[in-house]
C-alpha cells in the first residue's frame, strides 16, 4: 500500500451504517467518524482531509470548503445531491460521488407498494377494519395489469421500477429528458406530452435540480388526458403541491402516493403549505410517508458498498 493510501483520511459527519468502516479500511482510507457535529463545525474539522461523507446534516457550499486545501471529494451517502453545491466543488476541483445504485432496489418496491395500496384500497381498508367498518364493494379496486405506466426520469430509480413493474403485464412508457437514450426495449421512449396522454399511472423519479422546481405544476396536472394515479419517490420540491391538491379535489387524480414533501419539516409550514398538507391528510386517496422509499436495512450497507467503491477508483 503506497504512502499516499495509508495518509488518506475522511471526515463522516452523519450516522453511517458500521459496514463503512472495515470498508474504508480494506482501501487504506482513515475514518474521522463525527456524527454529532454541529454544521458550524464541518468547516473547521475538514481541514487536512481528503474526503468527506455526508448525508443530509446540512448543505455544503462554498463556505464549507475554504479550509480544505486537501480535499479531493464529497460523497453523499444517498442519491441525490441537492444538498451539495456542485458548482462549487466543481470550482476547486473537488470530485463528487453519490451512491444512487445503493437503494434503487429499495426505490423501485417502495413505488410499486405504494401503487398497489393506492389502486387496491390497501391502506384505506386496513384503516376501516380497525374500526370494525366491513365495506366491501366500496373498496373494489384496479388491476394493475394492462395500465400504462408513465416513468418520468430514467436513471437508477426510473429503471428500477421498471424492472419491478415487468412481471405485471403493463405497458411501460418513460421519459427523461437529459438521457432518452436510457430507454429501450421493453420500455418504450416517448415524449412528454405523449406520456400526458397515454399513461394511466405517473410516478417521478427525477433528482432536485433548479429546472425541475415544480416539475409537475398546474399546466402538467391538467395537460394528463387521463384520470389517473400519481406516485412521487423523489424529491418534493419538483412537485408544486397546491396545483397536485387542486386536481385531486377536481378529479384529475384518480389518487397520489407521496413520499416527499417540498417541507419536510412539518412543524414549520407555512400557511399555504399548511392548509395543501391538511387537505392531503384529510383525502381517502392520498398516502404519505417519511421519506422512506430508499430506507431499508439492506441499502443502509449497499450505500456503503457503492460509496466505498467510488472511492477506491478515485483514489487510485
Amino acid at each position: 500500500m503506497s504512502e499516499d493510501l495509508k495518509s488518506s483520511s475522511v471526515l463522516i459527519i452523519d450516522e453511517m451504517h458500521d459496514s463503512i468502516f472495515p470498508m474504508l479500511e480494506r482501501i487504506g482510507v482513515k475514518a474521522d467518524y463525527r456524527p454529532e457535529i454541529k454544521p458550524i463545525d464541518v468547516c473547521e474539522a475538514l481541514a487536512g482531509h481528503e474526503g468527506l461523507i455526508v448525508r443530509s446534516k446540512m448543505r455544503i457550499t462554498a463556505d464549507t470548503l475554504k479550509h480544505t486545501a486537501k480535499l479531493k471529494y464529497v460523497a453523499r451517502a444517498g442519491a441525490g445531491v441537492d444538498n451539495i453545491d456542485a458548482a462549487a466543488l466543481q470550482e476547486r476541483g473537488i470530485a463528487l460521488l453519490a451512491a444512487n445504485e445503493g437503494n434503487r432496489q429499495a426505490v423501485g418496491e417502495f413505488a410499486l407498494g405504494m401503487l398497489l395500496s393506492l389502486m387496491r384500497n390497501i391502506t384505506r381498508g386496513d384503516r376501516q377494519v380497525r374500526q370494525k367498518v366491513w365495506l366491501r364493494e366500496e373498496n373494489r379496486g384496479e388491476e394493475l395489469g394492462g395500465k400504462t405506466v408513465g416513468i418520468i426520469g430514467f436513471g437508477n430509480m426510473g429503471l428500477s421500477f421498471a424492472r419491478i413493474l415487468q412481471g405485471f403485464g403493463c405497458r411501460i412508457i418513460a421519459y427523461d429528458r437529459f438521457a432518452p437514450e436510457k430507454i429501450c426495449a421493453p420500455y418504450e421512449c416517448v415524449s412528454l406530452e405523449e406520456l400526458q396522454r397515454e399513461a394511466d399511472v405517473v410516478s417521478l423519479h427525477i433528482p432536485y435540480i433548479p429546472e425541475n422546481l415544480n416539475f409537475a405544476d398546474e399546466a402538467f396536472f391538467r395537460n394528463l388526458k387521463k384520470r389517473v394515479w400519481f406516485i412521487n419517490t423523489s424529491r418534493g420540491d419538483v412537485v408544486q403541491l397546491s396545483a397536485l391538491v387542486e386536481h385531486l379535489q377536481n378529479g384529475k387524480l384518480k389518487g397520489a402516493a407521496l413520499d416527499v414533501l417540498e417541507n419536510e419539516k412539518l412543524q414549520s409550514l407555512t400557511s399555504e403549505q399548511q392548509q395543501d398538507f391538511d387537505a392531503l391528510v384529510q383525502a381517502s386517496n392520498v398516502l404519505l410517508t417519511p421519506h422512506i422509499a430508499g430506507w431499508t436495512h439492506e441499502s443502509y450497507v449497499k450505500i456503503n458498498e457503492v460509496l466505498v467503491d467510488k472511492i477506491r477508483k478515485l483514489i487510485k
